[in-house]
Formats: C-alpha cells, structure tokens, sequence
C-alpha cells in the first residue's frame, strides 16, 4: 500500500501479514481524491474513515493536509497498526479508534465534513449505512458521506444520493445532506 498525494507522496506502508483488511485500490483511490481535491480545501476539513482497516484513506488525508482525522475499526490488529503507523510517520491528526462502526453514530457527537467508509463487501448491514450516518447527523452541510461497495448493491433510491462512480471493481456511491429538506439532486 502506498501514499499517492502529499507531502507522503510515494511512501510505502506494509501491514503486517496476518492483516485482513482490502485497502482501496491506488486507481480508485487517486480518482477519488482527484474528485475531492477540487470541492475541499483539505487543510480545513474533518474526516471520519469508518472501517479504516490499513488506514490508506486516512494516511491520504494526512498527507493532504487534513487537520483532524477519525479512524473507526473493531479489529484491534487494524486499529494498532494505524495508531502506530501514525506516530511513525509523525500525523497526530489521525486518531485510530477501537469501536464497532455500525454503532459508532449512536456515540457520535460531532460532525464531519467527510465521511468514508469501505466495510468488506460482504458485511452484512451494508445498506444501512447512508440512513445510519444521516439519521445521527453526523455529515456537516455541504458534506459528503461515501461509501465503498461492491457490485450488487444499489443505492439511487435513497434521497441523499448524489453519484455513482466506478473504478474497475471500486464502486462508490456519494450520498449529501439535504438542505432545508430539500435532496440535494433535485435543486
């Protein structure tokens, strides 16, 4: 796994062997930030990276700039190794947390300005995640939750879906906070 952007452009991070996790791919990751740095000033965002698994999000967003950065995952393997890998690389702006990500909105109490989360594919609860984060409000306005998926799943229905992107097998799907009620898509 390697940093693609910033200031730890090109930097290789090695998880240890036994580690279980599949870190977004270097194309999906780049179009992905590519996306984001035209809508972002990173240097003044905070970011919520929900199955942070190896952390390749959050080490992108650090290496950005991001000033503030929360790293959600229940494998303590997983958790470890971002917290560590942080203070290596020397970014106390990424806080690796033990927690359970599904329940995590329930605690929450403060708001992001973007929010990530690639659990495995197979997880069941998968499409509970958009209403889950926008029921807790955790998404500032002009915020984004995206969601790392497979293939089978659909999520054009929901209200706060905003896009769809696919990179080889990396779907995203981007979902907004309503304003005033009103879905994002349809001003």
């Amino acid at each position: 796994m390697r940093i693609i952007g910033g200031s730890l452009r090109g930097k290789t991070i090695v998880p240890p062997t036994k580690f279980n996790a599949r870190p977004t791919t270097d194309f999906a990751k780049e179009a992905l930030f590519n996306m984001l740095e035209n809508t972002y000033d990173f240097t003044e965002i905070r970011v919520l990276d929900l199955f942070a698994g190896a952390g390749s999000i959050s080490f992108e967003f650090a290496s950005r700039g991001c000033p503030h950065i929360d790293c959600i995952d229940i494998n303590p393997l997983h958790q470890r190794f971002i917290k560590e890998t942080a203070a290596k690389l020397r970014l106390p702006q990424i806080h690796a947390l033990r927690l359970n990500a599904f329940e995590f909105p329930d605690i929450c109490t403060v708001q992001y300005d973007i929010i990530f989360a690639d659990p495995p594919y197979d997880t069941t609860g998968i499409d509970t995640l958009p209403q889950r984060i926008f029921e807790h409000n955790l998404v500032k306005e002009g915020g984004v939750f995206i969601l790392e998926h497979s293939r089978q799943h659909d999520f054009t229905k929901d209200l706060r879906y905003t896009k769809h992107k696919v990179y080889g097998s990396v779907n995203f799907s981007f979902f907004e906070r309503e304003i005033n009620n009103f879905p994002l898509r349809n001003l």
